[in-house]
């Protein structure tokens, strides 16, 4: 063989060799917190993904990613600052009401809400104002996690385990749901002697409510995560309930199985 085609034969070896190498290498780089290596993405094309620094730390980093025509995610904002409970994350499988952690796991956002008007948002928005609470009575699981707009004389929950979304005026002048531990919205209906809204099909009352996306506060928070202001209007700007978008949740170590 002439030694100008050994040559050719190597250095042809080589080159694939190195393309091997550059792949192993981009493969080596893709970040866990990625959608290609996350576990439950589904049928989602919009994706925000929360990567707590620890499974004990109240503060995380938030990613934005978009699915394309040609099925490839891109980046849709800049890395951004997020807090999350105070006592850091539990899988959302067995988190307990009241222990000041975040859910790790996957969920769909199809509700936004805020004190100010839809900043632009093309998921369903509702404008809330000081009737509003959203419920976490264990005590009353047919109205347990879900929002109502007024505190009815006759109510069946009891004021006291519910959050009166107007005492949060800096962190839910905007804020997605996370739909962590919700009724089904189909199993929802109005009660209209009791005057508050009630499901059929309750969820645990042992694993907690009030879990979303909202605007910083002044640190930490009780299980929710928290971006700024600006970045919170951006998100919802940019939600789009057509495609199908969810959030993945969970410390640096867990997020590939979130």
């Amino acid at each position: 063989m002439r030694k100008s085609i050994v040559v050719g034969i190597a250095a042809a070896l080589l080159a694939g060799a190195g393309v091997v190498a550059a792949e192993h290498a981009f493969g080596a780089e893709t970040p866990a917190y990625h959608p290609t290596r996350l576990a439950h993405v589904g049928d989602a094309k919009q994706l925000i993904v929360v990567v707590g620094d620890g499974p004990k730390s109240s503060y995380s980093r938030v990613y934005t990613y978009e699915k394309n025509t040609t099925g490839t995610w891109s980046v849709k904002f800049g890395a951004m600052a997020g807090r999350n409970g105070y006592s850091g994350w539990a899988w959302a499988s067995s988190r307990v009401q009241n222990t000041g952690t975040s859910p790790s796991g996957t969920f769909p956002i199809t509700l936004a809400f805020g004190l100010k008007p839809n900043p632009g948002t093309r998921t369903a928005y509702r404008r809330v104002d000081s009737n509003d609470y959203w419920v976490g009575d264990d005590k009353d699981p047919k109205t347990y996690n879900i929002l109502q707009p007024q505190a009815s004389p006759k109510r069946t929950w009891r004021t006291s385990q519910a959050e009166k979304l107007a005492s949060y005026p800096t962190q839910y002048e905007y804020a997605a749901v996370i739909d962590f531990n919700r009724p089904a919205p189909s199993s929802i209906t109005y009660n209209k002697t009791l005057g508050e809204h009630v499901t059929s099909r309750p969820a645990n009352v042992k694993r907690g409510s009030a879990i979303f996306l909202h605007v910083n506060g002044k640190g930490s928070t009780a299980g929710c995560v928290s971006v700024s202001r600006t970045n919170m209007i951006n998100v919802l700007k940019w939600l789009n309930p057509a495609m199908k978008p969810r959030i993945v949740m969970a410390p640096s170590a867990d997020i590939g199985r979130a």
